[in-house]
């Protein structure tokens, strides 16, 4: 039986193929705060109010977002202790783990070459702004 164009079942897990299951855990991990909670939890558990501070700039809304999806796709763990207030903790799972040295990657290289990014986007953004533009002409 032929499939329409670009359309086929993904039994082999080829994230090219738009059917594929991996494209969603590429939208996962691709996320910039699903990367720094890998790699700030990748020494130890932390708290919610740790990770906070840990990563300037991330919303409440941002940070509990991201732990649930990430608990939900099995990376991390939640322990909630019987304290008053109570005190909630997160982890990394052995699957969290495994992807560590690959968010630590990332986020060194970004760190290596954000000056060349930032130098190369300014660049860009001057030549365009120098291109032709369009000619206005005055009512008659």
């Amino acid at each position: 039986m032929d499939t329409a164009p670009g359309v086929r079942a993904c039994w082999d897990l080829d994230a090219y193929f738009a059917t594929c299951p991996s494209r969603t855990v590429l939208t996962a991990i691709a996320d910039k705060w699903t990367c720094l909670l890998v790699d700030a939890l990748r020494d130890g558990p932390l708290r919610f109010g740790e990770l906070r501070r840990r990563l300037d700039g991330i919303t409440q809304k941002s940070l509990t977002k991201t732990l649930r999806d990430m608990e939900r796709d099995g990376m991390l763990t939640r322990t909630v202790y019987p304290t008053i207030p109570p005190k909630v903790s997160y982890e990394l799972t052995d699957l969290g783990h495994s992807v560590t040295e690959l968010m630590a990657g990332i986020k060194s290289w970004s760190e290596q070459h954000a000056d060349e990014i930032v130098t190369a986007r300014e660049r860009y953004d001057s030549q365009t702004r120098q291109e032709v533009q369009p000619v206005t002409t005055t009512p008659r």
